[in-house]
């Protein structure tokens, strides 16, 4: 069994690994990373789908927080001012408004800076409501 949260990412995707690296190096959370491609979706309590549609926090209990929700954890853990904007990114009404920043970042994140075209979500589209739960975790 883990003893730390694992953050779970697109490998694939430059973007994305680029903001992990960029998190490990600057802002310190306490967790392992480790791309989706090289972990177990359903061990972690998810399917690959979702893996591929957003960030994942996964606690060491199974808890699963995706996108915004798992930057939010991320900078929680990291501790100092990272985790007063981790806190605020968990209040209700900003939770709303960070979810849909993030949901426009990451549909469009074969766009962003430093991104490939193995960067674009799978087919194009995101996955429909049931593959990817709100952002309240499981």
């Amino acid at each position: 069994m883990r003893t730390r949260p694992l953050l779970v990412y697109d490998g694939d995707c430059a973007f994305c690994s680029s903001c992990v690296s960029f998190a490990e190096r600057r802002i310190g959370p306490h967790c392992e990373s480790v791309p989706w491609q090289f972990a177990d979706p359903d061990a972690l309590g998810v399917t690959q789908r979702r893996a591929q549609y957003e960030v994942l926090w996964v606690t060491p209990t199974g808890t699963v927080y995706g996108g915004a929700g798992a930057v939010a954890k991320l900078l929680l853990s990291s501790g100092g001012g990272w985790s007063v904007l981790g806190a605020l990114l968990a209040l209700p009404p900003v939770r709303r408004l960070a979810h849909g920043v993030y949901r426009l970042v990451a549909d469009h994140r074969d766009r962003m800076p430093g991104a490939t075209p193995a960067c674009a979500l799978p087919g194009g589209r995101p996955p429909g409501p049931a593959a990817a739960p709100a952002p309240t975790g499981r």
